[in-house]
């Protein structure tokens, strides 16, 4: 993937994480009413982490696919889709040549650190 459609990919999973269905016959819930969890959420009552593996290009477009998703990080809407769940990207040179438990993922919210 491109820049643009990493900066796409994490708009779309972040609506996602805001989504609140509505069931037919039922109302949404007003404003302090908690909704009704959906079924996935009764399994799993954590969004799941995001790693986006960066590969086939050069170390300069890697920098520019890295830094994608910070940008579009910023541009979201006001939610707590950043605080909740972890968004790291990492080059799958540095995970094939290191490990995968190696630290080489960067989080979107601070591309320059790198975190295990």
């Amino acid at each position: 993937m491109g820049p643009e459609r990493l900066a796409a990919e994490l708009a779309a999973h972040e609506r996602f994480y805001r989504y609140v269905p509505t069931v037919r016959g039922r109302r949404r819930p007003s404003i302090g009413q908690k909704p009704e969890p959906e079924d996935w959420r009764r399994h799993y009552p954590l969004f799941p982490r995001l790693l986006f593996v960066l590969d086939g290009t050069g170390p300069a477009d890697i920098e520019n696919r890295v830094t994608a998703p910070c940008s579009a990080a910023r541009q979201l809407a006001p939610s707590r889709f950043l605080q909740d769940v972890p968004i790291v990207a990492a080059p799958l040179a540095d995970l094939l040549h290191h490990s995968p438990s190696a630290t080489v993922r960067r989080p979107v919210h601070d591309p320059d650190q790198q975190v295990p």
